[in-house]
């Protein structure tokens, strides 16, 4: 049968595919509707599978909290290229599969492409409909799920959906979800290693200690007071990597432990930072 530009218009508007893929699927199956869908769904995969060796750094990252504040996501999807990457089908798809995660909570990224979504689809499924249109790598490299009973979690993305941080607090009240999203800001954009000074090993205090002896000396110290400049510089060292030494981001007149002081006692209850997850689009897995 002849191939008409409104059977071409309907498949295009079923799976969003380019003009001429739509045309070539329907002449491949005759003009067959649901065959020519499947056909572009395996190109779709075939287009994975061809460009698997390729670099994919672009893309973002995406964070959700759900059931008032008790599970939260985190979760990178990567492509090759920006434009993609800040397409409406891109971003849709990295928002269907967090969802997914959320509500389904699997132990492994190995295990994402096997989940379904509300529409019945399995991830891998919405994946191969994504490589039919964008013709890029995708993949999923890695994601974070928290979960908390009695605590409040919370979330923040930065930069275009470029950096993205979980939070979890306890002793939050009500005030939980306000000042959860203000740590997870300030952890965005400070970066710290570790929450307190006790979560670094002593190896390293000591490396970073003998480093900054190391310096002293060099620049001429004199010998007597050369072990106090290096444990003033360690102070400093722990004030930049210790999210809670921090000085808070929103207001410099106050260090992050200071701030959750000050909400704790509003709150009547001691507010701590339990654990957080911060990604970086296309940084290494740790």
């Amino acid at each position: 049968m002849g191939i008409t530009i409104d059977m071409i218009k309907r498949l295009r508007e079923k799976t969003g595919a380019g003009m001429m893929d739509c045309k070539r699927a329907l002449e491949a199956t005759t003009g067959d509707m649901d065959a020519a869908i499947e056909h572009l769904r395996k190109k779709g995969a075939a287009v994975g599978q061809k460009r698997a060796d390729r670099s994919a750094k672009e893309g973002v990252i995406v964070t959700r909290v759900g059931n008032k504040g008790k599970i939260g996501v985190i979760l990178e999807v990567n492509c090759e290229t920006d434009f993609v990457g800040r397409s409406e089908d891109f971003i849709g798809f990295a928002g269907a599969v967090a969802e997914a995660v959320e509500r389904q909570r699997p132990a492994a990224v190995d295990a994402i492409l096997d989940l379904t979504i509300p529409q019945g689809k399995k991830v891998s499924e919405l994946l191969n409909d994504l490589l039919a249109k964008v013709g890029e790598k995708v993949e999923i490299p890695r994601f974070d799920l928290f979960e908390s009973t009695d605590g409040q979690i919370s979330a923040y993305t930065h930069l275009g959906n470029k950096i993205g941080v979980l939070v979890e607090l306890s002793g939050s009240g009500g005030d939980g979800a306000g000042v959860g999203r203000d740590v997870a800001m300030q952890i965005a954009a400070m970066n710290p290693l570790v929450i307190s000074r006790d979560q670094i090993a002593k190896p390293h205090i000591d490396r970073e200690l003998d480093i900054y002896r190391t310096q002293a000396k060099n620049e001429g110290k004199p010998a007597q007071i050369q072990e106090k400049i290096a444990e003033g510089r360690l102070e400093k060292f722990f004030q930049e990597v210790c999210l809670l030494e921090q000085t808070f981001i929103k207001d410099s007149g106050k260090s992050i432990k200071e701030y959750l002081d000050d909400a704790g006692a509003k709150t009547g209850q001691h507010m701590t930072v339990r654990r957080f997850q911060r990604f970086h689009l296309g940084e290494e897995s740790t």
